[in-house]
């Protein structure tokens, strides 16, 4: 079993790097960074990652990296990345599947209804504003979604929710918790009533756990919190 909590790796491309091998390399995500190019034509994380591969290995030409999967620009946390085209189908396979576990942390406003409960949704996205809305019964063109939430720690003016996906929706969590009145500090775009500063959301991709697709041993690490206030006073255990 490899585990990871604590350790980053800093290099000069300024990436939080905590976990590579010679197959699958894990970073911490900050917010703002996109996870692939978009029409913003902003460098992509996966870019960053490219450069970072390139430099330490002294690779000639260009550098193969497989994106498995994405977080939201504004969103902060664990982003895997394939580093041979021989693993991405495996990763894959493994997100397909749903064998790998992502836990999510998010601070709220509004305490939710229940310590903890089960949410499911139909939510259909509407690709002109990028926005996903969330429906109680299933309509057209809709897809399901469900979520898993518990509160961990209430703040003087938040709450602090652990979140498992079973579906990987547009937008999942933010939707949904805005649906039950309890949308993400600094989300506009879902009901919170100002924006953070650095044009973040209190979102963060927390713990991921796997079986390594090609060495077969059990991989859990932990993305160390942004620095800010408020995520200063989540910390439970860090």
């Amino acid at each position: 079993m490899y585990s990871v909590s604590k350790k980053i790796i800093s290099n000069k491309h300024n990436l939080q790097i905590l976990f590579e091998d010679n197959h699958i390399i894990i970073v911490n995500k900050r917010a703002g960074d996109i996870v692939q190019g978009d029409k913003t034509g902003d460098k992509p994380l996966s870019d960053v990652v490219k450069d970072y591969i390139k430099d330490k290995y002294n690779k000639p030409g260009n550098v193969y990296l497989g994106t498995v999967h994405r977080l939201d620009r504004p969103t902060t946390g664990l982003v895997i990345f394939a580093k041979t085209s021989k693993v991405l189908p495996r990763l894959n396979k493994l997100f397909l599947l749903k064998d790998i576990k992502k836990t999510y942390w998010a601070v709220v406003k509004n305490e939710p209804p229940k310590q903890q409960d089960s949410l499911t949704h139909w939510l259909k996205k509407n690709p002109k504003n990028n926005k996903s809305k969330a429906y109680t019964n299933e309509i057209s063109e809709s897809k399901k979604a469900i979520l898993h939430y518990k509160i961990i720690k209430k703040l003087d003016n938040y709450v602090l929710l652990e979140i498992n996906l079973e579906t990987g929706r547009h937008h999942q969590i933010r939707v949904q918790l805005s649906s039950i009145g309890s949308p993400i500090k600094g989300d506009l775009k879902y009901g919170f009533d100002r924006s953070n500063k650095d044009a973040s959301i209190h979102l963060h991709a927390k713990y991921i756990e796997f079986e390594h697709p090609v060495k077969k041993e059990n991989i859990t690490i932990s993305a160390p919190l942004p620095k800010d206030p408020i995520w200063d006073a989540c910390v439970l255990i860090n």
